[in-house]
């Protein structure tokens, strides 16, 4: 995953301004990001605060490594059913 050079209070305090009424130019032209960066912040961390981004990049990271873990038991057995099969051992 790329590795952003905002960090989570940044995008936060971001999009606070504005919900708060500033415009959406002003904040991106002071951030330096476009328009587009800021409606993306806004969908995916309005009304949330820092601990909850937290908490939530914590869980996007758990359920990264789960889905990983699944993969690997899914390739194991799928490894272990065709050499059941070939071997014969199967009922």
């Amino acid at each position: 995953m790329k590795k952003t050079k905002y960090t989570e209070e940044k995008i936060v305090a971001a999009v606070k301004q504005m919900e708060g009424g500033r415009t959406t130019k002003e904040v991106a032209r002071e951030l330096g990001v476009s328009d587009q960066t800021l409606y993306n912040w806004k969908a995916k961390y309005g009304g949330m605060e820092v601990s909850d981004v937290k908490k939530l990049r914590a869980l996007e990271e758990e359920n990264r490594r789960l889905k990983e873990m699944v993969a690997d038991l899914s390739l194991d057995k799928a490894a272990l059913t065709t050499v059941i099969r070939k071997n014969g051992w199967s009922l």
